[in-house]
């Protein structure tokens, strides 16, 4: 098989959507397509592997490629994390694509992150800050190590994320409805698009419905920018513990800017860090007078794409 007919994949995939880009050996991209939910921690590794599989063929059907011409495919997933989250998945999909008569061996489980430093930089050396739901920061170094900071979780971290922003504005609230805390314009906006009036409706929210605690990030944002002081300060301590992420990555990639004049490309993703909004500009700023080694740019390709070029680098590095 020559090279004009050997392609790659590459997929990011999420709690909503997955996009997959097919190209070929030279990284020219053939094809991309979008398709439904692939974040196996939510809907299982049967469902999510039933949106890759189906992507894949819908890939090579419009690209007119052979499914055999495909060399390698890495799926960049939500909730990919650790290994062993890597292995479920990679095993579980294999399994799935057993059962449909196909052999996808070639397949490499990513998380999301990972795709998302490779594509921001086309696999050059730098810093990608995410801050979604989540929030975690990768780096790569001159040596092609990867270094990260965060990343621990909701239990343990995540700091500066839509998590902990909602969560410690929903503190506020609960301290205002108890007297013990300041006022707070947050408590009208939550009780208003939530229905969270009464104590009761909260607690059975959050310990008994599975709320989605992020969802009142957006609010806090809503009401810092009216300069109520307690989600001011909310925002304003998310923005500083996004900035020790940067930090404490930048003191480890000094070799990046041991050079006179240069400097640590950094940029930011996901809906908080890389919106704009009272959040990203406070660490934006804070990033721009504090660490001056470092340069904020914008990401220079997709997260999908990044997946393309691990998919590629892969297959270089086969023996």
């Amino acid at each position: 098989m020559n090279s004009k007919n050997r392609y790659v994949i590459g997929m990011d995939g999420g709690g909503t959507k997955t996009a997959a880009m097919l190209a070929d050996m030279n990284g020219a991209v053939r094809m991309e397509v979008v398709g439904g939910p692939s974040n196996f921690q939510m809907i299982g590794v049967e469902r999510a592997s039933d949106t890759l599989y189906g992507l894949i063929e819908s890939c090579c059907t419009k690209a007119g490629v052979a499914c055999e011409e495909v060399v390698a495919i890495v799926a960049g997933l939500t909730g990919a994390g650790r290994q062993s989250d890597k292995d479920r998945m990679r095993e579980g999909f294999r399994a799935f694509a057993g059962q449909k008569g196909s052999d996808l061996e070639s397949i490499i489980i990513e998380s999301d992150a990972r795709i998302a430093l490779e594509g921001a930089f086309r696999g050059r050396p730098g810093i990608v800050l995410i801050a979604g739901t989540g929030s975690i920061a990768f780096a790569k170094d001159t040596q092609g190590t990867i270094h990260r900071v965060g990343g621990w979780g909701r239990m343990l971290g995540d700091e500066g994320s839509g998590y902990a922003i909602g969560r410690d504005g929903l503190n506020a609230v609960t301290k205002h409805l108890d007297g013990r805390g300041k006022p707070t314009l947050l408590t009208s906006l939550v009780a208003e698009k939530f229905g969270f009036t009464p104590q009761e409706r909260i607690i059975a929210a959050v310990y008994r419905e599975n709320f989605d605690i992020a969802s009142v990030a957006p609010l806090v944002l809503e009401t810092a920018s009216k300069r109520d002081s307690l989600c001011v300060r909310i925002i304003d301590n998310a923005a500083e513990e996004l900035y020790k992420h940067a930090r404490a990555l930048t003191s480890q990639l000094k070799s990046l800017a041991n050079k006179k004049g240069q400097r640590i490309p950094l940029t930011f993703i996901g809906s908080l860090a890389g919106g704009e909004n009272m959040l990203s500009k406070l660490l934006k700023g804070r990033i721009s007078a504090k660490l001056k080694r470092v340069k904020i740019v914008r990401p220079e390709a997709s997260p999908a794409y990044g997946a393309v070029l691990m998919a590629l680098d892969a297959v270089r590095k086969r023996p």
